[in-house]
């Protein structure tokens, strides 16, 4: 498919979306972690949300700012390019949260072009809960230059793989897997619910969520690298490298990059057999 050159609305950077409001309850956090195989005992009971749970109070607000900066006919066109959480402390049942976003930049890139979403959740009281850069993937479309600012980067060494993992984890996306991410995240996207709708748009099939492969990629590096302790996360970010599929056998590889200040970091990657699916990952723990 030949590029579609565009005009991106430079004004409509750096305006916030009107603030949603999100009250989080202990069923609704063990429903998310039941819908993303989480085996993490507090999270399946609800006593505190898995980290990628952040995204379901922000569902509604976060792609709104796209819509102040990229013209309406090209969102079929648009895919999660990358997500980039960084948590100030965790979500816990009883919180009233309220979250806004706004566009802070976009680019034009050799296959597409990219808008970063900046996201705000706060407690009802104003402190700050979590921050999370959103990067919305335009496939085929040329804007040509680049404005704003870009989310922080989180690339991953290519020489780490040349090292064997600190540890590996292996995940199994369910034959009914979508149909239970859907209602615990609240993303209703028919790309992953309905078999025809999928093959319209040119896939061999529904898709999985790639936030529930991010959710389950996180479990497994709570797990080895964090004592399954969601507090002592400050920062998980992945790039959606490839289409995952229910019935996949998945594989988060986890290397160690260091430790400053406090904080450990780690990188890692979630394979299918020699495919990454998940690519570029980065999670820093606390000591």
């Amino acid at each position: 498919m030949s590029s579609a050159t565009v005009e991106f609305n430079e004004s409509g950077l750096n305006t916030w979306s009107d603030e949603e409001t999100f009250e989080v309850t202990r069923e609704r956090i063990a429903e998310y972690a039941a819908a993303t195989n989480d085996p993490i005992a507090a999270h399946l009971k609800g006593d505190v949300a898995p980290p990628v749970f952040a995204i379901v109070p922000v569902f509604e607000a976060m792609m709104m700012p796209v819509i102040d900066v990229a013209p309406m006919n090209i969102f079929g066109r648009v895919v999660h390019g990358e997500q980039d959480f960084h948590f100030h402390r965790p979500i816990r049942p009883g919180d009233k949260l309220v979250a806004r976003a706004r566009a802070i930049g976009f680019e034009g890139k050799d296959n597409g072009s990219t808008i970063t979403i900046h996201i705000e959740t706060r407690s009802e009281g104003g402190e700050l809960v979590n921050e999370q850069y959103l990067t919305a993937f335009f496939r085929n479309v040329d804007v040509g230059r680049q404005a704003g600012a870009a989310a922080p980067a989180h690339r991953f060494d290519k020489a780490l793989a040349e090292q064997p993992p600190l540890a590996t984890v292996a995940a199994h996306v369910d034959a009914d897997q979508t149909y239970r991410y859907s209602p615990a995240s609240g993303d209703p996207v028919p790309l992953h619910l309905d078999e025809q709708v999928a093959k319209d748009a040119g896939l061999p099939g529904i898709i999985a969520h790639g936030l529930c492969t991010m959710a389950m990629s996180s479990w497994g590096v709570l797990s080895q690298v964090a004592g399954s302790d969601v507090g002592k996360l400050r920062r998980y970010a992945v790039r959606f490298s490839k289409l995952v599929f229910p019935g996949d056998d998945l594989e988060t590889q986890i290397w160690k990059v260091g430790s400053a200040n406090g904080i450990t970091t780690y990188a890692f990657r979630t394979v299918r057999g020699e495919d990454t699916v998940l690519s570029d990952g980065l999670a820093e723990i606390a000591d």
